[in-house]
């Protein structure tokens, strides 16, 4: 039997951290190294309940931990960040998302190490330049919040370092690692999501409403265009992100092309939809009633995202998305 090879999963306290973490002991990977600020934050510890893995360390000591130890690592996900779009002092999300993003890039370069990391379909702003995850649209777009402006920050960073035309002195060009991918999620969805509070899914808040007052609270449209609970978005479940995740892990990488890719299910869905859909799931009638969308975040709401999944789908990937009915 060979050694198997360690794998890091970053923000693997969290919600898609944690998913990608059971799904990986599924598959019967547990040489896992987890980094996540887990002093901080212990009331999602049972996201870690029952999973295997090697070893828990703290995010300010990663990179400490790692010149120490020299560990083998084979492939790299980093999925941490700072997520709250309502959160707008630009310099946690500057030092979180994009400085400590760069930490973790050029680790993975010098290192010779593969890295997935998690971008946001945040980046996309309103839409104006559409959600194609081709690379020449990325400096052009205009993000509504300090979070998507982050994302966005460090994928251009990125395309940089892997388009630089002239040699450096020492005859390096573009800076990357190996192979590596950016997954721009849509609205993700699914189980763990209990400690994101404001930032968790709409399923999530609306059978939490339906349990405690029997109907759900949506947000009325304050844009031409949309009616009430009409608000259309790419719900993609967190299954889905998971196998996609760990199909880039198994794949053969010297055909694909490295890159910024969608991940969503390609098709936009009414809130409406999503909450009647929950209401089902739980053998009730919709009852459905429209509020006021708070002012801090009314300018700065996106009405329409939509992945177009084509790119991802073109490297490869072949599995069917669950719909949004069977997900939720």
């Amino acid at each position: 039997m060979g050694i198997e090879k360690n794998r890091i999963v970053t923000g693997a306290y969290g919600f898609i951290g944690s998913c990608l973490v059971s799904y990986f002991n599924q598959q019967g990977f547990t040489n896992l190294i987890l980094v996540d600020d887990f002093a901080f934050d212990e009331k999602k510890e049972k996201n870690l309940k029952n999973k295997k893995y090697l070893h828990r360390i703290e995010r300010v000591n990663l990179f400490v931990w790692l010149q120490t130890n020299q560990p083998k690592i084979d492939f790299l996900f980093h999925l941490g960040a700072r997520t709250d779009t309502t959160e707008f002092d630009y310099t946690i999300h500057q030092k979180l998302n994009v400085d400590y993003s760069k930490s973790i890039w050029n680790y993975c370069t010098q290192n010779n190490i593969p890295l997935v990391y998690a971008s946001s379909a945040a980046t996309y702003g309103s839409g104006e330049f559409g959600y194609d995850d081709n690379h020449e649209v990325i400096e052009k777009l205009l993000p509504l919040n300090p979070y998507g402006i982050s994302k966005n920050e460090f994928d251009k960073w990125v395309i940089k370092q892997t388009t630089s035309p002239q040699p450096s002195p020492n005859g390096e060009r573009a800076k990357a690692p190996p192979f590596w991918a950016g997954l721009k999620f849509f609205n993700v969805y699914g189980p763990n999501e209990y400690h994101k509070a404001r930032m968790a899914s709409v399923i999530f808040h609306s059978f939490n409403q339906i349990q405690q007052n029997g109907k759900v609270n949506l947000f009325k449209s304050h844009k031409q265009g949309f009616t009430d609970g009409n608000q259309l978005r790419d719900f993609v479940y967190v299954k889905d992100v998971v196998s996609v995740c760990f199909w880039l892990l198994t794949i053969d990488h010297s055909p694909f092309t490295n890159g910024l890719y969608n991940l969503g299910t390609g098709t936009a869905r009414a809130f409406n939809d999503l909450t009647k859909a929950t209401f089902s799931g739980l053998n009730l009638q919709p009852n459905i009633e429209y509020i006021d969308m708070p002012l801090d975040i009314r300018d700065k709401y996106q009405y329409f995202t939509e992945a177009n999944i084509h790119k991802l789908i073109s490297a490869g990937y072949n599995q069917p998305f669950y719909s949004l009915e069977e997900g939720v």
